[in-house]
């Protein structure tokens, strides 16, 4: 999940917040995208969406295609059960966000679910710390951000210290045996104004949610990016599984562009916690 040193890990873990930001998101994204004090970057076409004449205009690159570059979150409650479900002594209740709102498992698998449910407070990844993943990593509950150029997007999460590429310029998955990635590989294709991003190569890390659905190395996820007005994406993304799932299956969620003056994301890496209290080391 983490190509850092572990004389980095050490630091990010002894270090308050502001450190943390210096350390990895100058290293990680100013060197990859050249943007400097990367975490409170407003693409200049914000602006221009928002200004008085221009509601409904979509912010755009200068090749003419929809910019998602901000920082976005979702309001649902997706992450705590992609099905309907009542409220439960760790989560509120939640509509669901799955067309026809059940996931439809194989008999075996719906089995390892509901272990997993009745365990998820141990074993789910994200109480670990570890990357939520994708899908689960658009509507994971904290802010991720977005950078956007005309031969990749770059997506940064405030939790689980992953960073994720989706590959627009035309270049197929890697041919050869699967990989297994924590966040699969990515790679997009526009059709008109929506993004859609197939993702193939995962390992069977993550989970879908803290309900404990779950899926395998088999996963195959197409994503859809799709702006309804300039500070609102509809994302949905269809999941198919041949080894858990009977059928692909798709859900859909809400992202919303933080709009908070002066916001900007926070690392937030609890798999250091443990190390807290070794760190800095103490005077004798």
């Amino acid at each position: 999940m983490s190509n850092l040193t572990p004389s980095e890990h050490q630091s990010i873990a002894s270090s308050h917040v502001g450190d943390a930001v210096k350390l990895t998101r100058r290293r990680v994204l100013g060197a990859l995208l050249g943007l400097g004090a990367a975490a409170s970057y407003i693409h200049p076409n914000r602006a221009q969406a928002a200004a008085p004449g221009n509601r409904g205009k979509i912010p755009r690159l200068a090749s003419g295609k929809p910019d998602f570059s901000g920082i976005w979150q979702t309001l649902s409650e997706a992450d705590h059960g992609l099905e309907p479900h009542g409220n439960r002594a760790d989560a509120p209740p939640g509509p669901g966000v799955v067309d026809g709102n059940y996931i439809p498992y194989l008999p075996e698998a719906l089995e390892r679910r509901r272990k997993n449910f009745e365990q998820r407070d141990k074993l789910d990844p994200t109480a670990k710390g570890w990357t939520p993943g994708v899908p689960r990593l658009a509507y994971y509950p904290a802010p991720f951000q977005v950078f956007q150029r005309k031969e990749d997007i770059t997506i940064v999460p405030q939790f689980g210290h992953g960073v994720r590429t989706i590959w627009t310029n035309g270049t197929r998955h890697p041919d050869g045996e699967a990989k297994e990635y924590w966040l699969g590989d990515s790679r997009g294709k526009w059709e008109g104004d929506t993004l859609v991003v197939d993702v193939v190569d995962f390992n069977d890390e993550t989970w879908l949610d803290r309900a404990g659905n779950f899926h395998s190395e088999a996963l195959h996820v197409v994503e859809r990016w799709k702006f309804l007005d300039p500070d609102t994406i509809e994302y949905s993304a269809t999941l198919e599984d041949p080894k858990v799932y009977s059928r692909p299956w798709r859900l859909s969620v809400l992202l919303h562009r933080r709009r908070d003056r002066n916001f900007q994301l926070i690392e937030d890496y609890r798999f250091t916690v443990p190390y807290d209290q070794y760190y800095p080391p103490q005077k004798p």
